[in-house]
C-alpha cells in the first residue's frame, strides 16, 4: 500500500492545524473527519474537553507537529483513532484498546445497564456473593465496569486470545478492578462453577458479511471478535451446548448481538428451558441489541 503523506504547514494556530488536519481527513474520505481531527490533537497535545478548546488560538507547538502528521497519515490509511490513541472511553473511564481487542461501542453500556438492573434483583444462591461471568471479555470493558459499578459481586472473565486477556488484565488493574481472569474457548474456563449470572457480547457477524464491513472494521479489528460463523449465531449455539459444563447454569444470562438476529437469540434461550423470563433491549437507535434469559 502507498504511504499516504500528510505535512503540517508550519507556524499554524491549534485551530489552524485542525482545519488542515479535518480537511486532508475529509478529502481521504475518511468518516467523520472533523471528530477524528480533534481525537487525534487533543491526544498529540494532552488536551480534552474546556481546555482543549480553550487552547485553540494558541501557535501549535513545533514539537507535536511530526507526532500529529503520524497520527493524521495513520488514520487517513484506515488506522482507528481508538488504536493510534490507544484507548477508548466506555461508561465514563478511560480503557486501552489495541488491535487485539475489539473497538468498545457504546451499545454495549446498554448491555452493563441491563446486567446491573437484573442482577440487583437477584440474591446469592447462598450466603456469597453474586458470582458474575462475561464470556468473550476483549478489553475488559464488561467484567471491570461491572466489577467497579457492583463491588459485591464477585467478577470473573474469559477469553481465547491471550493478547486480549493482557490487555483486559492491565485495564482492571488500572482502573481498580477486581476481576479474576481465564482463558479458553467460552465457558470451558468455568467448568464445574455455579454462576449467577452470565454476560457475553461475542462475535457475531455472519462470516459472508465480514467484506462488506467498514474497512476500518475489516481491515483493523480481530476478525476473531467479528466472526460469528455462517450466521452469526455460532457462539451462542455453543454457549448453550456448554451449559452442561457448569454445575448449574446462569439465573440471569445476557447477550448482545448484531440486527435481526434478537429473535433466534431468544429461542435459543426459551429451547434450554431455564428461564422463565425472556427480556429484548433496543439499543438508542431502536434496534433489538440485547436478550437477556431470567430465572428470579
Amino acid at each position: 500500500m502507498k504511504r499516504t503523506i500528510f505535512e503540517l504547514t508550519p507556524q499554524r494556530s491549534i485551530r489552524e492545524a485542525f482545519v488542515e488536519a479535518s480537511s486532508f481527513l475529509d478529502a481521504m474520505r475518511v468518516m467523520e473527519p472533523q471528530r477524528n481531527a480533534q481525537l487525534l490533537l487533543e491526544h498529540v497535545l494532552g488536551l480534552s474537553g474546556s481546555s482543549y478548546y480553550m487552547a485553540l488560538p494558541e501557535p501549535f507547538p513545533a514539537e507535536c507537529r511530526h507526532a500529529l502528521e503520524e497520527a493524521i497519515r495513520r488514520k487517513a490509511e484506515g488506522v482507528p483513532a481508538q488504536y493510534i490513541i490507544g484507548e477508548q472511553e466506555f461508561y465514563g473511564r478511560p480503557f486501552e484498546v489495541t488491535p487485539a481487542v475489539l473497538i468498545p461501542r457504546p451499545e454495549t453500556e446498554l448491555l452493563v445497564e441491563a446486567v446491573l438492573k437484573y442482577g440487583q434483583e437477584l440474591a446469592p444462591r447462598s450466603e456469597g456473593r453474586l458470582k458474575a461471568m462475561d464470556i468473550g471479555t476483549g478489553s475488559g470493558v464488561i467484567a471491570v465496569t461491572l466489577a467497579l459499578q457492583a463491588p459485591s459481586w464477585e467478577l470473573l472473565a474469559s477469553d481465547i486470545s491471550p493478547e486480549a486477556l493482557e490487555v483486559a488484565t492491565r485495564n482492571a488493574k488500572q482502573l481498580h478492578a477486581n476481576v479474576e481472569f481465564r482463558q479458553g474457548d467460552l465457558l470451558e474456563p468455568f467448568a464445574g462453577l455455579a454462576p449467577d449470572i452470565l454476560v457475553s457480547n461475542p462475535p457475531y457477524i455472519p462470516a459472508e458479511d465480514i467484506e462488506g464491513l467498514q474497512p476500518e472494521v475489516r481491515d483493523y479489528e480481530p476478525r476473531t471478535a467479528l466472526d460469528g460463523g455462517r450466521d452469526g449465531l455460532n457462539p451462542y449455539r455453543i454457549m448453550m451446548a456448554q451449559l452442561p459444563l457448569l454445575s448449574a447454569p446462569p439465573r440471569l444470562i445476557a447477550f448482545e448481538l448484531g440486527m435481526g438476529q434478537a429473535g433466534d437469540v431468544a429461542e435459543l434461550l426459551r429451547q434450554t428451558g431455564h428461564w422463565q423470563e425472556i427480556v429484548t433491549v433496543p439499543d438508542l437507535a431502536g434496534i433489538d441489541r440485547h436478550v437477556l434469559g431470567i430465572c428470579r
